[in-house]
C-alpha cells in the first residue's frame, strides 16, 4: 500500500514539474518578441521529461552541468522561477543578478554554460574534485548531439574513464542541432562514442518520464557504489525553435510531435481529470505571478562612470 502511495505522489510530482517547465518556456517565447527579455533564449519544450526524469535522484550534494538549453534542468533542480524570469530580464533579482542571461546560471551546485562542449572538461575536474573529497556526490552532465562535434568533448570522456570519475553525462539527442538534422551532422553510432572509453552507456527511445527516472535511478546508483563513470543518451525530440524563432521546420512535422511524443501529455494521461485541474490551475497561477513579480523587479544599480563620480573633497 505505501509503495503505491509512494508511486501516485511521483506520477503527480513528476506531471507538476514537467508542466512548471512547459509552461514557463512558453511564456519565454511569447514575450520575448516584446523585449522584455534581454540577450538570446533556448527552450526545452519537449525535452521536460529528460531533466525531471534525471534530476528526480539528485542527492544533497550532487553537481549538475547544464548547457544553453538549460531553463528546464534549472527548474527540475529546484530554482526559482520568479528569480529565472528575472534573471532573463536582466533584474537585480535574478539567479545571477541579471548578468548571466539565460545561458550562464549558477545557483548552488547547479551551473550552466552556453559553449558548445565547454561544460565537459569543467565538470571532469569538479567529479575529480568530488572523488578526491571522497563524499559520494555525483556530478551530472547534460550534452546535447550538437556536442558530439566538439574535440573537447572527447578528451574529457578519456579523462574521466581513465580516472574513473563519479560523473553522469546525459546526452539529450533532439535530433536537431539548430536547423540541421542530426542525420547530417553525426556519423556512426552514438552509444558507440561512450562504449569507445569502456564507458557503461544506456540508450533510451523515450518521451516518458517514468521510464526515464527508472534508468536514472539505477545508473547514478552504480555510479556512487563504484565511484566511476555512466552515460545515458535519450533520444527525445524538441518542439521549439532553436532559439527564439528560426524554426525551419514544416508545421505539420511540429505538429505530429506534439500528437505522438509528447512528454507532458504522456503523463497526463495517468492522471484524473480532478488532479489535472487541480495542477493546471495551480501551476498557470505559479507562472503568471513570477511572471508578474520579476516585471516589477528592479534593474541593477550602475556604477558611475569616472566623469560622474563626485569630486573628492578636502576636509
Amino acid at each position: 500500500m505505501i509503495h503505491d502511495q509512494e508511486l501516485e505522489n511521483r506520477k503527480l510530482q513528476y506531471y507538476l514539474d514537467m508542466l512548471r517547465i512547459r509552461r514557463f518556456e512558453e511564456k519565454v517565447l511569447e514575450m520575448f518578441p516584446r523585449g522584455v527579455f534581454f540577450g538570446t533564449t533556448h527552450t526545452c519544450l519537449g525535452q521536460e521529461a529528460n531533466a525531471v526524469g534525471v534530476l528526480s535522484h539528485l542527492g544533497q550534494d550532487d553537481i549538475v552541468f547544464s548547457n544553453h538549453r538549460g531553463h528546464g534542468h534549472f527548474l527540475a533542480y529546484g530554482g526559482d522561477m520568479r528569480s529565472l524570469f528575472a534573471e532573463l530580464m536582466g533584474k537585480s533579482t535574478g539567479v545571477c543578478a541579471g548578468k548571466g542571461g539565460s545561458q550562464h546560471l549558477h545557483w548552488n551546485n547547479f551551473y550552466s554554460n552556453g559553449i558548445q562542449g565547454g561544460i565537459a572538461p569543467v565538470a571532469a575536474g569538479m567529479a575529480m574534485s568530488e572523488k578526491l573529497k571522497k563524499n559520494w556526490a555525483v556530478t551530472i552532465a547534460f550534452l546535447g548531439d550538437g556536442t558530439l562535434g566538439e574535440g573537447v568533448l572527447y578528451e574529457a570522456l578519456n579523462m574521466v574513464s581513465l580516472w574513473q570519475l563519479p560523473i553522469f553525462f546525459v546526452l539529450e539527442n533532439n535530433r536537431i542541432a539548430q536547423t540541421t538534422p542530426v542525420e547530417l551532422a553525426v556519423s556512426g553510432n552514438i552509444l558507440s562514442r561512450f562504449s569507445a572509453f569502456n564507458i557503461p552507456c544506456l540508450e533510451l527511445e523515450t518521451s516518458d518520464v517514468m521510464e526515464i527516472e527508472i534508468a536514472a535511478s539505477e545508473m547514478i546508483k552504480e555510479i556512487r557504489t563504484h565511484t566511476s563513470p555512466r552515460a545515458l543518451i535519450l533520444h527525445s525530440y524538441r518542439f521549439g525553435p532553436h532559439s527564439k524563432g528560426d524554426d525551419t521546420r514544416p508545421v505539420d512535422e511540429i505538429e505530429r510531435l506534439y500528437r505522438d511524443h509528447d512528454p507532458v501529455k504522456i503523463q497526463a494521461a495517468r492522471l484524473s481529470s480532478t488532479q489535472l485541474e487541480t495542477i493546471n490551475t495551480r501551476v498557470e497561477k505559479e507562472v503568471n505571478d513570477a511572471y508578474e513579480a520579476a516585471i516589477s523587479d528592479p534593474f541593477p544599480i550602475s556604477m558611475p562612470r569616472d566623469s560622474e563620480r563626485a569630486t573628492p573633497t578636502s576636509g
